[in-house]
């Protein structure tokens, strides 16, 4: 049945903006859209915790070899210095864990808390693990050894254990480079320990920031998108 001239509405496929409207790439790259949105809304946001972590160490530590290069020992303000910087990476990532999925309900909201808060237990247990090393009579060249391994242990773990947990290749990543460079700290020597936390560490984790950046941005280029679109629909 022919369409009525009167109506000014024609029928079919001709309707103007139909084509556009029922594009079922365009209807895709929309909710590709929104799952990015809504996963960068609720999962830790990887750029933050690295810069966050490399500034930390980088500042620390860097502040412990430079007051330490002269006498081997640094000074105590240095060691308040890199206190004060881990323990402000550490409550920034319990409350942007936290924070990421207090939006979210079930299994992903308990995940959030619970590892937002075993960053918390994990340095309380190695704080008094040194404590008990120096009653045990340690000395303070193997009481910063273990330190700054310890450390190291404990945030590459962490980061891997966040890389399995959220599905983000790149913590996983981050967090086997600090075991690497707990390694290589720990055969540094004194003071070039402090040294090798700082660029290793702390560059690592700048360096991380960066490629998540760079991998983020590229994610959500239309070239990418369409990418992913076009490998969809000739799956």
């Amino acid at each position: 049945m022919a369409s009525d001239p009167t109506s000014g509405t024609p029928d079919g496929p001709d309707r103007p903006g139909g084509a556009a409207e029922l594009d079922p790439a365009e209807t895709l790259r929309m909710i590709r859209e929104q799952q990015e949105r809504a996963r960068d809304a609720t999962e830790p946001d990887g750029r933050l915790l690295f810069g966050a972590w490399g500034l930390a160490w980088l500042v620390g530590y860097l502040a412990m070899w430079t007051t330490a290069r002269e006498t081997g020992t640094p000074a105590g303000w240095a060691g308040w210095v890199l206190a004060g910087c881990i323990v402000g990476a550490m409550v920034f990532t319990i409350v942007h864990s936290i924070t990421r999925t207090s939006g979210t309900r079930g299994a992903s909201a308990r995940i959030g808390a619970l590892y937002g808060w075993t960053w918390f237990l994990a340095f309380m247990a190695f704080g008094v693990m040194l404590g008990a090393m120096g009653d045990a009579g340690a000395s303070p060249e193997v009481m910063a050894v273990a330190a700054n391994g310890f450390a190291c242990l404990i945030v590459g773990l962490m980061y891997i254990a966040g890389g399995l947990l959220f599905g983000a290749p790149s913590m996983a990543a981050a967090g086997g480079w600090m075991l690497v460079a707990a390694v290589l700290a720990a055969f540094a020597g004194m003071p070039d320990t402090y040294l090798v936390m700082a660029v290793a560490g702390g560059g690592g984790f700048l360096a991380m920031a960066v490629v998540e950046h760079v991998f983020r941005v590229r994610r959500r280029s239309p070239g990418a998108v369409r990418g992913r679109e076009g490998g969809g629909q000739s799956a």
